[in-house]
C-alpha cells in the first residue's frame, strides 16, 4: 500500500513535467520559433550532448564551490545554534539580528564582496554561506525549542547533564527540524554561487551562461539551466536519503 502511495505521488509530477516539454517542444516547432529566441528540449539536450566537456568543467568548480560553503554553513549554524539554546542572552541578542539579515538582497551584497575579496573563490563561498547558513540556523534553534518538556524533566531526574542531554536528547530531536532547514539550504547553494559567478569569476556554470547567452546561445544556457536542476535534485535527494536512515524513528 505504501509503495502503490509512493508511486502514485511520484507519477503526477512526472506526468505534468512530460507534457510540459511536449507542449514546449511543438510550441518551438509549430511556431517556428528561432533558437536565439527560444530553443526547443530536443535543442537544449543536444547542446548539452555536443558541449557536455565544457560544461563539465565548469559545473565542478559550482560544485566545489557550493559543498564548501554548504559545509561551512553547516558547521556555523551548529555553533551558533548551540549557543542560542544554550544562552538566552545570546539568543536574545543575535535571533532578531538574523532575521534582518534576510531582508538584504544578496544580489547587492555581491558586488562589494568582489570588491573586498577579489574574484577568486572566497567571495562566492561567503554568498553561498550567507544564503544557505539562516535556514539551517532557524531550523535546528526551532528543533532545540520544539523538545518535550516532559523528557527534558525525566533527563534532569536522572541527573543527566548538559551534554548528555544533548547528544541523547535534544539533538536526535532536533533532526528532523535540521533535514528540512538543509533541504531548504540545498536548493539554494547552488544558485548562490551561480550569483557570484554572474558578478565575477573566471570559471564555473555561471559564467558559462553569462558567455553563451553574450552569444544568443541560448541552447546552451538552457542546458546549463538543466544541468542546475538536475544537480540541486541530486543533492536534495541524497539528504532526503541521509534524513530516512537517522530519523526512522520518527
Amino acid at each position: 500500500m505504501n509503495r502503490l502511495k509512493k508511486l502514485d505521488q511520484r507519477i503526477y509530477p512526472i506526468a505534468t513535467l512530460f507534457l510540459a516539454v511536449i507542449l514546449w517542444q511543438l510550441i518551438v516547432t509549430l511556431a517556428h520559433i528561432p533558437l536565439y529566441i527560444l530553443p526547443s528540449p530536443l535543442d537544449t539536450v543536444n547542446a548539452l550532448v555536443s558541449d557536455f566537456g565544457a560544461i563539465a568543467g565548469h559545473v565542478g568548480t559550482t560544485l566545489y564551490e557550493s559543498v564548501l560553503g554548504f559545509a561551512l554553513s553547516i558547521a556555523l549554524a551548529f555553533v551558533l545554534g548551540i549557543l542560542m539554546d544554550s544562552f538566552q542572552v545570546v539568543k536574545k541578542s543575535i535571533y532578531p539580528i538574523l532575521i534582518v539579515s534576510q531582508t538584504i538582497p544578496t544580489i547587492a551584497l555581491t558586488p562589494l564582496l568582489i570588491v573586498w575579496f577579489g574574484f577568486g573563490i572566497l567571495p562566492k563561498i561567503l554568498i553561498i554561506v550567507m544564503v544557505c547558513f539562516f535556514p539551517i540556523c532557524i531550523s535546528l534553534v526551532d528543533g532545540f525549542e520544539k523538545v518535550d518538556k516532559d523528557y527534558l524533566n525525566l533527563f534532569h531526574s536522572y541527573k543527566a547533564s548538559k551534554l548528555q542531554t544533548f547528544i541523547h536528547l535534544k539533538f536526535p530531536y532536533a533532526l528532523v527540524n535540521l533535514f528540512s532547514g538543509l533541504k531548504i539550504a540545498a536548493t539554494y547553494m547552488i544558485m548562490a554561487a551561480i550569483i557570484g559567478e554572474w558578478q565575477g569569476g573566471t570559471k564555473g556554470i555561471g559564467v558559462y551562461m553569462v558567455r553563451t547567452k553574450n552569444a544568443y546561445a541560448l541552447d546552451k544556457v538552457f542546458a546549463a539551466i538543466l544541468v542546475i536542476v538536475i544537480v540541486s535534485v541530486a543533492f536534495i535527494y541524497v539528504i532526503n536519503y541521509v534524513a530516512k536512515k537517522t530519523t526512522h524513528w520518527k
